[in-house]
């Protein structure tokens, strides 16, 4: 059931568009509104808040709360879908910080308060955001009976998909998974892929999920790179770059033998999310070769 303060917004919404109340006409009071409907002053606070924010009041000093023009159009067109692909587009583009109901409702040119039929919570909006991501994943229809081989293909899959939506690492959960049935597709097939070794389930459940952690937790310095990119204007090498001067400097207070021999003689190291993926990826399925092999 619709909490009552929906159900209130609606009704003042349908007389707004039904001409029953015209631009400029003074909505229900607060005061109004409880005799009216039998709610708390809060529930009515709550509905004006949820009107000025769709657009369809505005509040008129000496006068009051007033219709502020025509209400928007109804996107009949709208869907839980178009939703989910608008904020997935503002996330990647502005990152998850910025994503906000207001936001994807302006994308769409629909009301705010359209959204919520959709999607009830930005809980709800992430979870199926986080589901659409993970959809992207395409691994192997069967498998090719070489457990590390199928598993280095599924990580490498799940590391583009974090790198095309930077927002998605941070958004996860390891020890409150959100029950996403892609993450559940995922999870099933990493643990099917480990059938050559003959692994207890428990044990193939901590092989996934520590894979699965290793991969999301290189994901999660994306974002703050995405957005220290947006901020500054230069990527990470040209940062570099321009920080030299002031490492330099640092050095030289502070000396470290083993970090110089980095920036000595040919040695040509160049340190970023991609160098640190596929080090630690092949470091982890060295050690579980190992570990399954005993």
């Amino acid at each position: 059931m619709d909490a009552p303060y929906r159900r209130i917004v609606a009704d003042i919404r349908r007389r707004i568009e039904t001409g029953e109340l015209r631009p400029g006409d003074r909505v229900p009071s607060a005061r109004a509104i409880t005799a009216e409907w039998g709610v708390a002053i809060a529930t009515a606070t709550k509905a004006h808040a949820a009107l000025r924010e769709a657009g369809l009041t505005v509040a008129r000093p000496g006068v009051g709360t007033v219709v502020a023009g025509p209400a928007p159009p109804r996107d009949t067109d709208l869907t839980r879908d178009r939703i989910v692909a608008e904020a997935v587009a503002i996330a990647g583009r502005d990152g998850l910080a910025e994503l906000s109901m207001r936001r994807i409702a302006a994308g769409l040119d629909v009301a705010t308060m359209s959204l919520y039929r959709h999607v009830p919570s930005r809980d709800d909006l992430i979870l199926a955001m986080i589901d659409a991501a993970l959809g992207e994943l395409r691994v192997p229809p069967r498998y090719s009976g070489d457990w590390r081989a199928d598993l280095d293909r599924c990580a490498r899959a799940l590391w583009a998909v974090f790198q095309r939506h930077p927002w998605l690492g941070p958004s996860m959960s390891m020890t409150r998974p959100q029950p996403a049935p892609n993450a559940l597709r995922l999870g099933e097939w990493m643990m099917g892929a480990l059938d050559p070794t003959g692994l207890g389930v428990a044990d193939r459940l901590l092989v996934q999920v520590l894979l699965f952690s290793f991969v999301r937790g290189v994901a999660s310095g994306l974002e703050p790179e995405a957005q220290a990119v947006r901020d500054t204007g230069l990527t990470d090498e040209q940062w570099m770059d321009g920080q030299a001067g002031a490492f330099a400097a640092f050095a030289a207070r502070h000396p470290a033998p083993h970090y110089e021999q980095l920036f000595q003689g040919d040695l040509d190291f160049e340190f970023d999310l991609q160098v640190l993926f596929e080090f630690g990826l092949a470091r982890f399925l060295d050690g579980l070769a190992v570990w399954i092999n005993r």
